[in-house]
C-alpha cells in the first residue's frame, strides 16, 4: 500500500483540529504550514504512515514541545545560511 500524503482530506481535517487545539492551549502563533513541516520533516521523515489511522494517531499524539524543538532547530539552520545583512532590521543596522 502506498503511503498517505498531506493532501488527503481526512489528514488535512485532523491537522486543522490539532492546530486549533495547539493554538488555543499552548502555541497561539503556530500556523498550518508549521504543523505540516513538523509532520513531513520530523514525524514522517523516515516512517511514512501506511494507513489513515496511523497518520491520525501521529498527528494527535504530537506535543507542543516536539513542535517548539523542531521549529527552533529549523530557525537556527535557516539563520546559519543567511547573510548578516538580512538581519539588519532585527539588530537596528542600516541596509547595505
Amino acid at each position: 500500500m502506498e503511503s498517505l500524503d498531506l493532501k488527503n482530506k481526512q489528514i488535512q481535517l485532523t491537522l486543522m483540529l490539532k492546530l486549533q487545539q495547539l493554538q488555543r492551549e499552548q502555541l497561539p502563533g503556530l500556523n498550518y504550514k508549521n504543523l505540516e513541516d513538523v509532520m513531513q520533516k520530523l514525524v514522517w521523515k523516515r516512517n511514512q504512515p501506511k494507513t489513515l489511522h496511523e497518520a491520525v494517531n501521529d498527528i494527535l499524539s504530537l506535543s507542543a514541545d516536539q513542535i517548539v524543538r523542531f521549529l527552533s532547530k529549523q530557525a537556527i539552520i535557516e539563520g546559519y545560511h543567511q547573510e548578516l545583512s538580512e538581519f539588519s532590521d532585527l539588530i537596528g543596522g542600516r541596509n547595505v
